[in-house]
C-alpha cells in the first residue's frame, strides 16, 4: 500500500502559552501509539512520567521516555494520549487513530474522519 501521512496538530495541555505545533505524521495502523522525536518533546515541554521498554522492527529492545499528556488534534477530532520518544519523525498510531475516529483510506493513501461518523467520533463502549 506504501506510506501515509497526515498533518496532525500537538499540543501540551498543560501550558496553554506554548500554542500548538503543526507537524506531518507517519500513519501506522500497525503501532499502537503516538510516538515523537526528542525536539517535539522538548518544543512541547512535555514532562517524563516513566521508561518504557519498546520492540522495534528488527527485534531490538530499548528503553525510552513515555511522556505526556499530549493533545492530537486531525481535522475536527481531538485526542489526549502519552507519547513514546524515539526516532525522527512523528509517528501516528491505532490508539489515538481509534480514539479519535480516524480511518486510512488505501486508494488515495489518507488518513480520514470515518464517513460513519462525520460530525463528532463515535466508540463502542460495551
Amino acid at each position: 500500500m506504501g506510506y501515509v501521512h497526515a498533518e496532525i496538530e500537538l499540543s501540551n495541555p498543560k501550558e496553554g502559552n506554548l500554542g500548538r505545533l503543526t507537524t506531518v505524521a507517519l500513519v501506522d495502523t500497525g503501532a499502537l501509539t503516538l510516538c515523537i522525536p526528542e525536539h517535539v518533546r522538548l518544543q512541547l515541554n512535555l514532562d517524563e512520567a516513566e521508561k518504557r521498554e519498546i520492540t522495534t522492527a528488527d527485534g531490538r529492545k530499548a528503553l525510552v521516555p513515555y511522556v505526556g499528556p499530549v493533545m492530537v488534534r486531525f481535522q475536527n477530532r481531538t485526542a489526549f494520549v502519552g507519547a513514546l520518544v524515539l526516532g525522527d519523525e512523528v509517528l501516528l498510531g491505532a490508539v489515538p487513530m481509534e480514539d479519535m475516529d480516524l480511518v486510512v483510506i488505501p486508494a488515495t493513501r489518507t488518513l480520514a474522519v470515518n464517513p460513519q461518523s462525520p460530525n463528532f467520533p463515535q466508540a463502542l463502549v460495551k
